[in-house]
């Protein structure tokens, strides 16, 4: 089923994802996850009511009970599965996805992510059987519960003094909305109503499009910083106040002057295989370390768990942390940069300056070439360059990361699209463009 990737259930509403199917995931969750009660959100995207409905009753024709929480940011879906105990949750959302997308994202006990290898993929088997979905006797109630002042008085926890800043925030018309008043104050606020048909921009902050309303803002208003929210609250991008775009994976490195710096916690400090070496680089002052993972939340956050690492992040604008159950908070993330900038501020510095200090490479940014033979261009890739001179660092868990002196490379294969994924960074631009042409070349000439 199309709908069933790697690290959630997500489609085209009415087509990939419809009422039959949702009803069916609700009925045989359980088989997946052993739950009486299931705690359920959603965001403000047009089939999410229609959605839930399929859901919730599909779960209770099964015996077990549903908690709403209504309508609910991703990010507080995870913090109320951890905090009250759930041993199961879904949030309905599809994310950055467009408006006609719908999703699940499921967690088990702990908030710990079901992704395809850990669930999914034996739920979609079940589905696909055909297995009668026959009603219990004695069906599962629905509750409704409201858990929004303790999230906020949580959050609240990580806000600092940030008077002396002047902030610029899009939410995407998305579920950001429902929180950043109350947290941020008085900020240039753009898109903070919820809105599933996303009338602005498409929810998706790495696109360079969807950025365009938030540069103009904090260049029209003399902002220190601009904050723009994915759909589901779950991913953020920051803009510095020349209006330039800052690769999200570079604020692993800056949120270390807070975990690290500031409130001297111990642990490894997490990244994905696409990150930037200078996050390690930056991080030697604290003599922090830096582990590589995978790609995707149904990874990184079962491996900071397993290393019981501070926090992390990924070049999607993801952002765990030890204090938030593992999991990845874009309001979390926010509240923390933010702190930090007006801190720096007070030293003289601007973000762009502080960005500037963390790396010294040139970036290609991710590139994406479209193959039918993944594999053989990736080790294409890698003979290539690994003929010519050994690599200091070679990993292969999540496509080839290759990492020399002066510079490094990433090739990965999408999991949901016919593309590999190309990321490299180098000390020169000469260099960078080199190995730009020759994995072009190469992904060119393979067929």
């Amino acid at each position: 089923m199309k709908a069933f990737k790697a690290y959630d259930i997500r489609g085209e509403w009415g087509t990939e994802l419809n009422e039959e199917t949702a009803y069916k995931i609700g009925f045989f969750i359980h088989r997946i996850i052993d739950a009486k009660t299931i705690l359920v959100g959603r965001d403000m995207r047009l089939s999410s009511d229609t959605l839930f409905e399929a859901l919730a009753q599909g779960i209770t024709d099964s015996g077990c009970h549903v908690d709403d929480l209504g309508l609910a940011t991703t990010p507080l879906v995870y913090w109320a599965t951890a905090k009250y105990g759930y041993e199961a949750s879904i949030q309905i959302t599809a994310s950055h996805n467009p408006k006609n997308h719908n999703g699940l994202k499921i967690s088990a006990k702990d908030a710990l992510p079901v992704g395809y290898e850990t669930g999914l993929k034996k739920l979609e088997a079940i589905i696909e059987s055909d297995e009668k979905c026959i009603p219990v006797t004695e069906k599962g109630t629905i509750r409704h519960i409201d858990v929004k002042q303790d999230y906020l008085a949580f959050q609240k926890q990580f806000s600092g003094n940030t008077d002396n800043l002047n902030i610029a925030i899009d939410c995407s018309n998305g579920m950001a909305s429902m929180f950043v008043h109350d947290l941020f104050g008085k900020c240039n606020f753009i898109n903070d109503t919820l809105d599933g048909n996303f009338p602005n921009h498409e929810p998706n902050p790495l696109e360079a499009e969807n950025q365009q309303q938030i540069k103009e803002l904090v260049l029209e208003k003399k902002c220190d910083i601009g904050l723009l929210f994915d759909g589901d609250a779950d991913r953020i991008t920051f803009i510095d106040e020349k209006g330039n775009f800052i690769s999200p994976d570079l604020i692993i490195a800056f949120l270390g002057n807070y975990f690290i710096g500031e409130q001297h916690q111990k642990g490894i400090v997490l990244q994905d295989i696409r990150s930037s070496r200078s996050i390690q680089e930056y991080l030697d002052q604290y003599q922090a370390k830096v582990e590589t993972w995978r790609v995707g939340r149904a990874y990184a956050a079962l491996k900071l768990r397993e290393l019981d690492g501070v926090y992390g992040g990924e070049l999607a604008g993801h952002y765990y942390f030890r204090d938030f159950y593992y999991s990845d908070s874009a309001l979390l993330a926010a509240s923390i940069v933010l702190r930090l900038l007006n801190r720096f501020k007070q030293e003289g510095k601007t973000m762009s300056q502080i960005i500037s200090k963390i790396t010294p490479y040139y970036n290609s940014g991710e590139i994406n070439f479209k193959v039918e033979n993944k594999q053989a261009v990736m080790d294409a890739v890698r003979d290539h360059f690994t003929n010519i001179e050994k690599p200091e660092r070679f990993l292969d868990f999540d496509g080839y990361r290759l990492d020399y002196h002066d510079w490094w490379l990433n090739i990965r294969p999408s999991n949901t699209e016919p593309y590999l994924r190309f990321l490299c960074e180098a000390k020169s631009e000469d260099k960078l463009k080199e190995i730009i042409n020759v994995v072009t070349n190469i992904s060119h000439n393979i067929k």
